[in-house]
């Protein structure tokens, strides 16, 4: 067992997220739910955090490339995204939680690749 020098931190979508997912063309609302979606949260390594502080600034300078992860996850049609993607929706679109430490259960070695997009 090792403590590794990251912390976790889930985006959980609210129901704004989830109108938004619901109103896109084709999709079938009654399929989704936000319990559904929350339990299923994007969850993201940070470097060591022990509150939402230290969270915030982190996730501010990325806040373009992780609402864009989010949102590219479910629509791969940009057009279809929020025209302005900014912090304000950004926080009532998402919860954030925070997990200050992680623990890895696992002998083997992290492996690391780089992020790619689900191909819709």
């Amino acid at each position: 067992m090792y403590e590794v020098n990251r912390s976790l931190v889930l985006l959980k979508p609210r129901q704004p997220f989830l109108d938004w997912l619901c109103a896109l063309p084709g999709s079938q609302p009654e399929e989704v739910s936000l319990e559904a979606l929350r339990a299923s949260a994007n969850a993201l390594l940070i470097p060591p955090a022990d509150d939402m502080d230290m969270v915030a600034g982190f996730m501010s300078d990325r806040l373009s490339m992780l609402f864009e992860a989010e949102l590219a996850d479910w629509c791969a049609d940009e057009t279809l995204w929020p025209q302005q993607r900014d912090i304000t929706l950004f926080q009532a679109w998402f919860d954030v939680e925070i997990h200050p430490i992680v623990t890895d259960l696992v002998d083997e070695a992290l492996e690391r690749e780089a992020f790619r997009p689900f191909d819709l």
